[in-house]
């Protein structure tokens, strides 16, 4: 499958398209007052140590403190790759302790970063681990021999003065020459030489190494063979482009077009409409079925409905086919919108275990394609998959939008006939405990339309019984929850 990279630059924010065979597959964003700090090192200073829950704040100088689990503090006690017991929290730390640390995810909502001490520094083939000695390979390269291949590369491409210092292949890897893997040696710990230096100079709070921008770190984390340009609409940014491809990425610099045109570069593929259709709680499937995609706090849920398919042999094969094209629907906008964390997928109840099979291979199969690591269990007997992906930014949601201001989130507002019997029992609250000659109602135009016709009997009814006459008047901007019973 060809893809092309489409990169949307303003001086408020970049946009990265990747598109496949003429469908958007994924987006990243990154604007200039809200940029990512996921690969940052900072000199941070602990502030808190929390022994109940073997982690530590961090101050780096955020909004708000950082945080650092027990399991990635780097210390001769802490065991490499999670095997055996990790010492008390307290024996690896201390408050006012400066310390090292990389960004692993994002501030979300209103959890901090996640922090590590185990650095790492990527490259196009290789990430560099400062204070290991492993040679590691992606898991995703299976072939045995090319494993070898590479770890002896690897090896030779080390220069023979290091004291330290690991590589991790990345699944690139398993087609690079011996050349590209010495230029990713070199400019790695070219990087790390300079970070040495800034961690002996810098105060603390302060960045050591900031990751690449966006337009550059896509040119590369997501170039592979099967990308055939990288489009870019602004002349400076290609000319960086250009200059990072020459000297890390040669194969592909052949492959880097700037875009002038006139038509806004999102435009050649519709890419406008795709990010506004993936902010919809609805997708529609090309069989007339649909997914209904929820997010909370919690998890996210997709839900999988028939629709208007109603197929040509019988139900059982509807439902297969249905779920069939689901399948490949969910793993798109599973990339299209970022969504991680815990996710439940509730297909529709098939009787065939064969075809439960066949659903849960073609959703295995689409969700390959990711980038990110993705874990799938087995369907359960109510037709119920549930997957983790691995989280390491916003949602695309969360990136464009916010909360309702109305409903607060919640996704529904109380009735017109709800928020009438609220301001009638205010008024007898009010009647109660003030003496007041009138009352006067603010409220929405909804409100005082049930006041003055659906509840125009219980409206009377209220006066006669307090004895005193109440006014309505709209207010243009208030929501429909919103009221105000004024005494007069």
């Amino acid at each position: 499958m060809s893809e092309e990279i489409l990169i949307n630059v303003t001086p408020q924010e970049t946009r990265v398209a990747v598109v496949e065979n003429g469908v958007l597959q994924e987006l990243y964003i990154e604007r200039a007052r809200q940029r990512g700090i996921v690969g940052n090192i900072y000199k941070g200073k602990v502030v808190r140590i929390l022994p109940g829950m073997q982690a530590a704040f961090v101050d780096i100088g955020l909004e708000r403190t950082a945080f650092l689990h027990a399991s990635d503090i780097r210390s001769p006690s802490v065991p490499e790759n999670g095997a055996g017991a990790v010492p008390p929290i307290h024996e690896l730390l201390q408050d006012g302790q400066e310390i090292i640390v990389q960004v692993l995810k994002d501030p979300m909502g209103t959890k901090g970063a996640r922090l590590t001490m185990q650095i790492t520094l990527p490259a196009r083939y290789l990430v560099f681990l400062p204070y290991s000695r492993h040679i590691g390979i992606s898991q995703k390269i299976g072939d045995e021999a090319t494993r070898e291949r590479l770890r002896e590369l690897v090896k030779s491409a080390i220069p023979e003065a290091a004291e330290e210092g690991g590589y991790i292949l990345r699944t690139l890897a398993e087609t690079a020459t011996e050349e590209e893997i010495e230029t990713d040696v070199r400019y790695l710990r070219r990087v790390w030489t300079v970070c040495q230096e800034r961690i002996r100079s810098a105060a603390a709070r302060g960045l050591i190494h900031e990751d690449l921008p966006l337009a550059l770190r896509a040119m590369r984390d997501l170039v592979r063979a099967n990308v055939e340009k990288i489009r870019i609409d602004s002349r400076e940014i290609y000319t960086r482009a250009i200059d990072f491809g020459i000297e890390f990425i040669p194969e592909i610099a052949d492959r880097i077009e700037h875009y002038p045109g006139e038509r806004p570069i999102f435009d050649l593929y519709s890419v406008e409409d795709e990010i506004e259709k993936a902010l919809d709680r609805k997708v529609l499937l090309k069989s007339g079925g649909y997914l209904v995609l929820d997010q909370t706090e919690a998890m996210t849920t997709i839900d999988v409905n028939t629709g208007a398919y109603v197929g040509h042999r019988n139900l059982e094969e509807t439902l297969f086919k249905t779920n069939l094209e689901a399948a490949q629907a969910i793993a798109r906008q599973l990339r299209l919108r970022n969504l991680g964390g815990m996710i439940i997928v509730d297909f529709i109840d098939m009787t065939e275990a064969e075809h439960k099979r066949q659903v849960l291979r073609a959703l295995d199969r689409a969700l390959a394609r990711d980038r990110t690591k993705v874990t799938l269990t087995e369907m359960s007997s109510l037709g119920l998959v549930e997957l983790t992906r691995k989280r390491t930014r916003e949602s695309l949601e969360h990136v464009l939008c916010q909360p309702c201001p109305v409903c607060e989130g919640r996704g529904m507002v109380k009735t017109p006939q709800t928020v009438c019997f609220e301001i009638f029992r205010e008024i007898l609250r009010e009647a109660r405990q003030y003496g007041a000659d009138e009352y006067l109602v603010l409220a929405a135009q909804p409100v005082i339309d049930v006041l003055l016709d659906e509840e125009s009997g219980s409206f009377v009814k209220l006066q006669e019984f307090i004895g005193k006459s109440i006014q309505l008047k709209v207010e243009p901007s208030y929501t429909q929850e919103q009221y105000d019973v004024v005494l007069m």
